[in-house]
């Protein structure tokens, strides 16, 4: 074994183990690999960069541009409803159907574009039938994967392995090549997922929902009649005259507030702006167990001494003023994101920002260019901060400094923990008191006179005095009886989920669409019900219904999210490009006058390929830019339908194909499964190779294990003298057969949330499906494809 060789055998390693941990991004790991690959001089620089301008990806991506084309046209959402008429109301006719309409968009379309085109449309018939999704969308995931079978531009793994016959001398698949095969594949699935895989999958009886009096699809779904009861405000309490945006009741207790019943009038869906008034009757949804514990916790804690703002310099504390450096990374970033005092041990007592004081939710405020903010804390860790290249150097403030700045002494309280506080034995975080009431703690001293600045984790203690900063109507709910008083839960009635529905306002399921750029991102970040006006009342993930803590969970695709406001703002959001409502009267009309033309272009596209007369990596770059000068998608709509993530890792791991061929180390490989599989004839190195594939999809996105796996192929292939047509072709197709989780492809991630799977799920009828698929290619692949 030469050290190449090694050395490559090394980084293959290396990329299996990063792809299967996704320890960075995909995208960024192939970037990696092809640098490495120049700079180790296993291959050239112009062969590290040559997958940019290889055919298989450029064709790749037009193929992208052209099914964004037909998505914005319309064409599916005329075929889909159309054929799903035929159905009828018979659940196995409406698989078939589903499955079938899924299957011939996704041999033209990009198969995760089908899939959520159709995801609404799936949905809606879910809700006229009565049947539960659950019985509709796996199937509709799974079709759209099996449709990618049967034509060449189908899914790229056909794209690549007909690229790599053609760069090693060998003539090409056509675009019909896969056909006979794929339909076959397709075939015997659609036939096993609707005999048997529909009786695997979770159902809820619709029937009993409604007779129940609940309403039926996703709104028993997340069982809202469980989380829906009514308070009513007394006298007195702490929340009169405050808005709902200021009453922090979501904060402190996870509640939403979905209505207010007001001198016999409901106001449903009322902006964050509404005003709270004495005996006001709310609607809210949310735990009412963590409502009735904590309106009954009694006192938290007692006021002592009076202080000044001399305080702030009593335990080798200190008060400095910190400016942002321009262009950092903290700059858009909350100090929350940042985790300020937890990473620097600082306090933030305001962020001066053009001469304006911020002294309420700082932890929630982006930080701009210019900011200045105001810290409290020990000298010794804003010493550290000399070092910190995101700030400019801290200059230390005297209380003479600190008095100019408006309002900081009235901030600052000194409060005791007394012995029967519920507080005590909780951590900072526990308590929630900083959601709750917005007070910041600035310096706990425990009842020996150790001084500290508390962290997220720290526990209180009996006696504990703390030295807190916050507006005086906050404080004065500490000094109450905790939350007591505040609010009372009315039982007498118990609000109806329907009641929260009529011409003006609704509930809907919504999702990131497969093109957003808001994966990763919060929804206190995106100022969410700020920008669209909506409420979010909880998100289903992994078949998980959460509620608590919402505008701080990161979205990831694949994440169900259930809306409540103005029907015209969720119209509204519908026309968003990063998010897919679950009802297609809330989608954005497609532009079905350019149906005629989008579809004359894929005609046109296509006609040339079949013949022969020109390649098709030329024929789609063609076709796509008629796409956008024909105006069926903008631009920009053409940039988003081009899966980027893929177009990098693919052109970014086929250097590593190249250097496992020219090294030696593809052949040293092919000489292992010939060693071991060899003897027992050429059926079983195919049966071996689809295997391994058939595995590692599970794990390993579907491109990068093409690209890993074409260059064995082909030399066990010549080390056996077979032809390599059928293990090339059973390879794409196993490595696109992604059913046995919900990771392994994005299909399969869109239909979780809104079918309720669990991880399960998938196992339990995916498994099967993919055995099915083994033994039919099996039996079909050498028929027409002879080894």
């Amino acid at each position: 074994m030469t050290p190449e060789i090694m050395t490559v055998l090394a980084i293959l390693v290396a990329v299996i183990v990063l792809l299967v941990t996704e320890w960075a991004p995909l995208e960024v790991l192939a970037m990696l690999v092809m640098g490495v690959l120049a700079i180790t001089d296993i291959v050239s620089p112009k062969e590290a960069l040559a997958g940019f301008s290889n055919p298989a990806v450029v064709t790749i991506w037009a193929v992208f541009i052209l099914s964004g084309g037909l998505t914005r046209t319309g064409i599916a959402n005329i075929l889909g409803r159309q054929l799903l008429k035929v159905a009828g109301g018979r659940e196995s006719m409406l698989v078939v159907i589903i499955m079938i309409v899924a299957g011939v968009l996704s041999a033209f379309m990009n198969n995760v574009a089908v899939a959520a085109l159709m995801l609404p449309v799936v949905m809606d018939i879910a809700r006229k039938t009565d049947r539960s999704p659950s019985t509709l969308l796996m199937p509709l995931a799974y079709g759209s994967l099996l449709g990618g079978l049967t034509t060449m531009i189908g899914t790229p793994p056909n794209i690549l392995v007909s690229e790599a016959l053609r760069e090693n001398g060998l003539e090409p698949f056509k675009l019909f090549d896969f056909s006979p095969v794929g339909l076959i594949v397709m075939t015997c699935g659609i036939a096993f997922v609707t005999l048997i895989g529909t009786r695997l999958l979770p159902k809820r009886d619709m029937a009993r929902e409604t007779a129940a009096g609940r309403l039926p699809d996703f709104r028993s779904h997340y069982r809202l009649q469980e989380h829906l009861f009514q308070i009513k405000i007394p006298d007195g309490s702490a929340l009169v005259g405050k808005t709902l945006a200021k009453s922090r009741l979501g904060a402190a207790l996870g509640l939403t507030v979905v209505g207010i019943t007001r001198g016999g009038a409901t106001l449903l869906a009322p902006p964050i702006t509404e005003v709270i008034h004495n005996d006001d009757l709310l609607i809210v949804e949310g735990s009412l167990d963590q409502i009735q514990e904590m309106n009954h916790w009694g006192q938290l804690l007692t006021e002592i001494d009076a202080i000044g703002l001399d305080t702030l310099f009593t335990h080798g504390m200190q008060v400095a003023r910190l400016g942002l450096n321009p262009g950092g990374a903290y700059e858009g970033h909350t100090l929350s994101e940042i985790g300020f005092r937890n990473r620097f041990g600082l306090n933030v007592l305001a962020i001066d920002r053009g001469g304006r004081q911020i002294d309420e939710d700082l932890k929630f405020q982006p930080l701009k260019s210019g900011d200045t903010i105001i810290v409290h804390g020990p000298s010794g860790k804003l010493a550290e901060l000399e070092d910190d290249e995101h700030f400019l150097p801290a200059v230390i403030l005297t209380a003479g400094d600190v008095a100019q700045h408006a309002n900081l002494d009235q901030r600052l309280r000194q409060l005791r923990v007394p012995v029967a506080s519920k507080l005590i034995g909780l951590t900072l975080s526990e308590s929630r008191l900083g959601d709750a009431v917005d007070v910041q703690i600035l310096c706990l001293v425990r009842r020996d006179g150790t001084a500290m600045i508390p962290t997220s984790d720290d526990r209180f203690e009996a006696d504990d005095r703390l030295i807190v900063s916050g507006t005086a109507d906050m404080i004065s709910i500490l000094l109450m009886q905790g939350l007591q008083g505040m609010f009372v839960e009315d039982s007498t009635h118990s609000p109806d989920p329907s009641m929260l529905e009529d011409d003006q306002v609704g509930l809907v399921e919504v999702m990131l669409s497969p093109h957003s750029v808001l994966s990763g991102m919060t929804l206190r970040r995106m100022n969410f019900r700020e920008k669209y006006g909506l409420t979010v009342l909880a998100i289903w993930r992994k078949g998980t219904a959460y509620r608590e803590d919402l505008r701080d969970m990161a979205l990831h695709f694949g994440d169900a999210l259930l809306l409540y406001g103005p029907w015209d703002k969720l119209n509204l959001l519908g026309r968003e490009p990063d998010f897919l409502v679950l009802t297609e009267a809330a989608q954005e009309a497609p532009r079905e006058e350019k149906a005629k033309a989008a579809l004359t272009i894929m005609v046109a596209v296509l006609i040339p390929v079949i013949m022969g007369w020109m390649p098709i990596y030329i024929a789609v770059v063609i076709g796509a830019a008629f796409m956008v000068l024909t105006r069926c998608l903008t631009m920009e709509e053409a940039y988003r339908y081009i899966e980027w993530k893929a177009v990098f890792l693919i052109a970014g791991m086929l250097p590593l194909g190249t250097a496992l061929d020219n090294t030696g180390a593809a052949r040293l490989l092919a000489e292992g499964v010939v060693g071991t599989l060899g003897p027992f004839g050429p059926y079983a190195v195919l049966f071996g190779m689809l295997a391994i594939t058939f595995i590692a999809t599970s794990i390993i996105p579907t491109a990068a294990l093409v690209v890993l796996m074409v260059p064995i192929a082909l030399k066990t292939a010549a080390s056996l003298g077979i032809s390599p047509y059928a293990l090339m072709m059973g390879i794409a197709m196993a490595a696109s057969s992604s059913f046995t989780s919900p990771i392994s492809h994005p299909a399969n991630v869109l239909v979780m949330g809104p079918g309720g799977y669990r991880f399960i799920d998938y196992v339990k009828v995916g498994v099967p499906l993919t055995l099915v698929v083994l033994v039919v290619l099996m039996i079909v692949l050498p028929i027409f494809w002879p080894l």
